[in-house]
């Protein structure tokens, strides 16, 4: 029964917000949502309106704006843990990534990989032994991999 009440105040605490949202006087819940539905059309049309009044080079930055993933590195006692995420898919890029970690010689000890809506990646890797002594820090593999995404960037675009 609490969680009825709960529910209930909760859905109508968010059709207090999308009513205040989108200016809707209306006062039943599917008035609200239609009310919402033409608010937003008239936003996208807004939007439109403003994009054609733009110069058509200026337009097409805008539109097609993809910011670069987010990479962070955090030092760990036995390694590396590399996060890299992206809003939205990036076809290849783990292999652009992976083949930094390579070249930085580190091994990947576990890895999760998601490149279905967004790309997601968090790996934990640590140095190999071999005849490389080079000092590894996290500074220098957000060097390489930032460079990586770059290349994969540049690749992409052509």
């Amino acid at each position: 029964m609490v969680s009825r009440v709960h529910k209930r105040t909760a859905m109508y605490r968010n059709l207090q917000v999308l009513r205040s949202i989108t200016y809707s006087h209306s006062r039943r819940r599917t008035s609200v949502v239609l009310d919402a539905s033409e608010y937003i059309q008239g936003l996208k049309k807004k939007l439109q309106d403003q994009l054609n009044q733009l110069p058509v080079a200026t337009a097409q930055k805008i539109i097609n704006y993809d910011p670069m993933p987010m990479l962070k590195v955090e030092p760990q006692e036995e390694g590396f843990v590399i996060k890299v995420l992206s809003q939205r898919s990036c076809q290849g890029l783990l292999v652009f990534i992976l083949e930094a970690f390579e070249k930085l010689g580190l091994d990947v000890i576990q890895a999760r990989v998601s490149c279905a809506d967004n790309f997601n990646l968090e790996a934990v890797g640590n140095k190999e032994n071999n005849q490389d002594t080079r000092l590894l820090d996290a500074q220098l593999i957000e060097q390489v991999v930032s460079q990586a995404i770059q290349n994969w960037r540049e690749v992409t675009q052509q």
